[in-house]
């Protein structure tokens, strides 16, 4: 049985992910204002943590491509740590 104190990993997930593309978003906003020019650059470099290159499988019927690639950005990291201080607090 769930005690009410007990929040869940997915809602976790859910405030990670939402602070990530927020924070993507904000950055890559910052970068084409110029109110912020000259600190912009280092708001928006990617940092690659994973990089799995695409592998392509052709069934004859299918052709089925995967692959997948992390690359945050300063603005997306800070959106996730504002995410886990508003997790903490809901």
């Amino acid at each position: 049985m769930r005690s009410g104190n007990n929040k869940g990993y997915s809602l976790l997930a859910l405030f990670l992910i939402t602070g990530a593309v927020l924070g993507g978003i904000l950055g890559e906003f910052i970068a084409s204002s110029t109110l912020l020019n000259g600190m912009a650059p280092y708001l928006v470099k990617n940092y690659s943590i994973i990089d799995v290159p695409p592998v392509g499988i052709n069934l004859n019927v299918i052709k089925l491509v995967i692959g997948f690639s992390l690359q945050p950005n300063l603005m997306s990291i800070l959106g996730v740590i504002a995410a886990i201080v508003l997790f903490r607090r809901f």
